[in-house]
């Protein structure tokens, strides 16, 4: 099993204590359904970017954790696409205090369109997060906070992108 990572919400803190008032914050998150061992598992993982002075690089503050998905239909992952927003809206609640003087945004990784699995659960994500943040949240094609960081930190951490090649080499 992998290991589980956290941010670390005192250096996050600190970090945004050395940023002026035009530092942009993007919170998003993406999840990915993994077999282990037989048994299927989701791998959410949530970031937080720190858009420096709003257009000076940035910062990327990460976490992971593995939980099991009972989805039972892949192509309609309801469960494990509302926990994906569900602990999308635990970070942001964890760090609203510390962001509340800086522009910020929640991106959700779904999809509106109905060829697309997540548009099963785009109504209620975005009332969840409306409900629990009190902030509407941005979707596909203006969520990349969760499209590509978190989907990126995910292949990085998982070293997704090198079993992918293994897999290929392996079968050729």
């Amino acid at each position: 099993m992998t290991k589980n990572r956290q941010i670390d919400i005192e250096a996050l803190r600190k970090f945004l204590k050395e940023q002026t008032p035009a530092t942009k914050i993007y919170i998003g998150g993406d999840s990915k359904r993994v077999k282990v061992d037989g048994v299927w598992y989701a791998d959410y993982t949530t970031v937080v970017v720190v858009h420096m002075n709003g257009n000076n690089g940035g910062l990327v503050f990460g976490q992971s954790v593995r939980e099991r998905d009972y989805d039972q239909v892949k192509n309609r992952p309801r469960m494990r696409l509302m926990t994906e927003v569900y602990k999308i809206s635990e970070l942001y609640l964890q760090i609203a205090d510390i962001i509340e003087n800086f522009e910020y945004q929640i991106h959700l990784d779904l999809n509106s369109k109905d060829i697309h699995a997540s548009n099963i659960v785009v109504k209620e994500a975005i009332g969840y997060i409306r409900g629990t943040c009190n902030i509407d949240p941005h979707i596909k094609p203006d969520a990349w906070a969760a499209s590509f960081v978190a989907d990126r930190l995910h292949d990085i951490w998982y070293n997704t992108a090198a079993q992918r090649a293994l897999k290929i080499k392996a079968t050729a």
